[in-house]
């Protein structure tokens, strides 16, 4: 009879309930439950709607029982950097805002104020991006102090699902990483700077790794769905499953875990957190078992989901791919990475203005739209890539590319050219993967990282594309 694992995979448009089984020496996966997942507006701020999530997340746990497939153990993973505050009867305090929500305008002004950006980096290695908790909390310090003042427990996105789930507050090691207040060398929170930053110490938990059993579940949530399992903690922010589930061994490989954003980067063993480093706005994120994700944050395939959306989802992404590769001869780019593509009312619109401000030809169908995204996306990761060789005093003949994004050819062959590099294509579902092979090494189907990604590899369809495939 086969044991199964259960990953519960939420990213910032959708989540899915994922099982995993080990037959016949592969992995096996099977999407049990999908839901919608979007920020809605509340009170002027971008909110998450965590209350309906949790019940979704329970909805899934229902369908387990219901076909009959009874995990042995679960973990969630999301994104990164958002959290809730609880007070002292474990009440949430305001509104659940997410990273896209403009609090943050200014906010990193307000911390270099007390320490700068280049004594931050070399403290924490993490990059500068506006909507990091340490930013966020810095919001609510200046904005809305009270609520820090009533806070008693400060939990990350799947930290607090997990807290639902079972009743034990936990704050897993990859997730908290992410937020720009963990020390790389100790590999806790920093509580000198959370000192420094004013923000109180009672209310950041101990860290756990990921591969931890965090309880089971609580007597109203076995209640509800009908049984019993345990919780144990993936790599609890997505990109950090996603990397564990590299299916390579070696180290001659870049990474793209591609998706709403693309995080391209390497496996380090020892953080880099030099003046450089800073400088290139790379990332020191951690890792499964203590490795890091030496990274940077490219906006992604957010662009297109929103442009599709704009176009009232008339399009599949294949289409999409499909036009862009008809419109391959439209010239004008954009920078991927700028602060105007995060959060704006019209993505369209706002990629035309680009084209207008820096007088290039305005795109103005979904295929020249898509080409222009698609290319300039192509173009960062090539510039990426010779940054990564220059820190890592090396070249690198391969980029694995990872989740949902993997699946557009146009964006594969595109890199492909860019880069001058080999790419491999998959797992589309990655990031479940590694949250998987997560509970699988805990539970003692595979006894390292190595063999678990031997069993990837052999497990998932890899595509690969490179100058002679695209010719």
């Amino acid at each position: 009879m086969s044991v199964y694992y259960l990953a519960v995979d939420i990213g910032a448009s959708s989540g899915r309930h994922i099982l995993g089984h080990v037959e016949d020496g592969k992995i096996v996966l099977e999407e049990i439950y999908r839901f919608e997942n979007g920020m809605v507006k509340k009170d002027g701020e971008l909110c998450w709607e965590f209350d309906r999530l949790f019940k979704e997340i329970l909805n899934g746990l229902k369908k387990c029982k219901e076909i009959g497939k009874i995990p042995s153990s679960m973990g969630i993973d999301t994104w990164g950097v958002d959290f809730v505050l609880l007070d002292e009867n474990d009440q949430v305090i305001g509104n659940t805002v997410g990273y896209r929500d403009h609090r943050t305008d200014g906010m990193d002004e307000e911390v270099y104020k007390i320490i700068s950006l280049e004594d931050l980096y070399a403290r924490t290695g993490i990059q500068k991006a506006i909507f990091n908790t340490i930013y966020q909390l810095m919001a609510i310090k200046k904005k809305h102090p009270e609520q820090l003042e009533q806070a008693q427990t400060l939990l990350h996105v799947p930290d607090y699902f997990h807290y639902l789930l079972t009743g034990n507050k936990t704050c897993e090691y990859t997730e908290a990483t992410t937020g720009q207040l963990v020390s790389p060398d100790t590999k806790d929170w920093d509580y000198e700077l959370i000192d420094m930053l004013g923000y109180p110490r009672r209310i950041f938990q101990k860290l756990i790794m990921p591969g931890t059993l965090i309880g089971t579940l609580s007597e109203s949530v076995k209640k509800e769905i009908g049984f019993d399992l345990k919780v144990v903690a993936p790599a609890t922010h997505d990109t950090g499953s996603s990397v564990l589930a590299v299916p390579a061994n070696d180290d001659d490989f870049i990474y793209i875990s591609s998706g709403t954003w693309s995080l391209m980067g390497i496996e380090r063993e020892i953080p880099d957190c030099s003046k450089r480093s800073c400088e290139l706005n790379f990332t020191n994120e951690g890792g499964y078992a203590g490795r890091f994700r030496y990274l940077k944050n490219i906006m992604g395939l957010w662009m297109i989901q929103s442009v599709r959306h704009e176009f009232n989802d008339a399009y599949s992404f294949a289409q999409i791919c499909d036009m862009a590769e008809e419109a391959k001869d439209f010239p004008s780019r954009v920078d991927a990475n700028d602060e105007c593509f995060l959060s704006p009312d019209n993505m369209t619109e706002a990629v035309k203005d680009y084209c207008r401000r820096t007088n290039q030809q305005v795109p103005e169908t979904i295929g020249e739209l898509a080409t222009v995204i698609y290319a300039s996306l192509a173009d960062c990761y090539a510039k990426t890539a010779k940054e990564l060789e220059e820190m890592g005093k090396r070249e690198y003949h391969r980029i694995h590319i990872m989740g949902g994004g993997c699946n557009a050819d146009y964006l594969n062959k595109l890199t492909a050219e860019a880069t001058g590099k080999e790419i491999h294509a998959g797992p589309s579902e990655s990031t479940a993967v590694g949250n998987i092979t997560a509970q699988m090494l805990k539970a003692g189907e595979f006894n390292s990282i190595e063999e678990a990604r031997t069993c990837i590899h052999q497990s998932f369809d890899i595509r690969i594309y490179n100058q002679k495939t695209i010719a």
